[in-house]
């Protein structure tokens, strides 16, 4: 049988000495202490980190504070203002879900998160996960935080042999019956502390590890084949064309549908995205307006779900056609796909 408060004393025992300082925490002596990480900052800190990592995502995440220093201040932020700002962080459709989690809570709560998973639940774009950590992190609230650090941890831990995803289930069982009341806001980060520091997907650092005596999977020799996983398919590839239309130095841009790929981004025109390859004749037919259309590259983008190849046209304006025109410095806050083709349409000189 596992020792279950042992184990918890050691790895929390650890996180009060190796806790990371990370800009959205309090820290452990001021968990213990009883204060508790502002809501605000560790629901904004989660959504960002739920696609990227913490070097990526904290300049994002001072920025948006220093900007929109409360919920309600980022409530009252314009959508196209907030979609700039997350340029980079992937996954628009989350930052429309931020803003209109942000508007239900200035609105519906006077601007105070709820404290409980199932009322955080309720909020627009949040996930069980996300109510979990804020519950855990913000309210000390005894839930079941388990990210992808926390199912390496509980599949090594416990030596899992069937693959994820199928385990998933499994490994957010194991975690649970780890939680208790004692603590739940340090455990929920101590155990990803372990899983982004010492527990790593590559090379884990056993040696360092704080609950090693009760690893299965450290036992068995070989910790690092798990997780186990079963093999991807192969990711699918579209193709499309991006249309640089150029008037001066300005660069005209359209704002993209509001759901989809991408919604609600200021974008470059772009023809459907497809599963066989534009011809010269297709490409030129499906351009935003008439124009001395000519071919300057070919760039590449990989989506979670598949990688996209996008021929780039390029034009001189004619006039017609109503578009966003944009200077230079302005392509820098564009979705990276866009950035990499308005590179390439406008040789490199952005």
């Amino acid at each position: 049988m596992l020792d279950i408060p042992a184990l918890r004393a050691a790895l929390l025992a650890w996180y009060d000495a190796q806790a990371r300082d990370l800009p959205w925490r309090t820290g452990p002596a001021a968990g213990k202490a009883g204060r508790r990480s502002d809501p605000y900052r560790v629901w904004l800190s989660e959504v960002m980190l739920q696609q990227t990592t913490v070097p990526h995502a904290t300049p994002y995440f001072l920025s948006f504070i220093q900007r929109w220093p409360t919920v309600s201040d980022l409530a009252a932020a314009e959508d196209g203002a907030l979609m700039a700002a997350w340029a980079g962080l992937g996954y628009y459709a989350r930052a429309r879900n931020l803003l209109a989690c942000a508007r239900a809570v200035a609105a519906e709560h006077g601007g105070i998160f709820p404290d409980t998973e199932e009322s955080l639940r309720a909020l627009p774009g949040v996930g069980a996960y996300t109510a979990a950590a804020v519950a855990a992190i913000a309210f000390d609230r005894p839930a079941n935080v388990v990210d992808g650090n926390v199912e390496r941890v509980m599949a090594r831990l416990f030596a899992v042999e069937e693959p994820v995803p199928d385990a998933k289930p499994q490994l957010k069982r194991l975690a649970g019956d780890l939680v208790t009341a004692e603590r739940p806001g340090d455990w929920a980060q101590a155990l990803m502390d372990l899983g982004a520091t010492i527990c790593r997907p590559k090379a884990p650092l056993c040696d360092r590890c704080p609950i090693q005596a009760w690893c299965d999977g450290f036992k068995t020799g070989a910790p690092e084949r798990y997780p186990r996983k079963t093999k991807k398919a192969d990711r699918p590839r579209r193709f499309g064309v991006a249309y640089v239309l150029v008037q001066g130095d300005a660069v005209a841009l359209v704002r993209r549908p509001p759901k989809g790929l991408l919604g609600g981004m200021l974008g470059l025109p772009t023809s459907d995205w497809r599963d066989r390859p534009w011809t010269d004749a297709e490409a030129v037919e499906a351009a935003p307006t008439a124009g001395a259309w000519r071919d300057v590259g070919t760039v590449e983008h990989v989506f979670t779900h598949f990688a996209l190849t996008l021929r780039v046209l390029r034009a001189e304006s004619n006039g017609e056609g109503e578009f966003v025109w944009t200077a230079p410095e302005g392509l820098a806050a564009l979705p990276s796909v866009f950035l990499k083709a308005a590179r390439a349409g406008r040789d490199r000189l952005v």
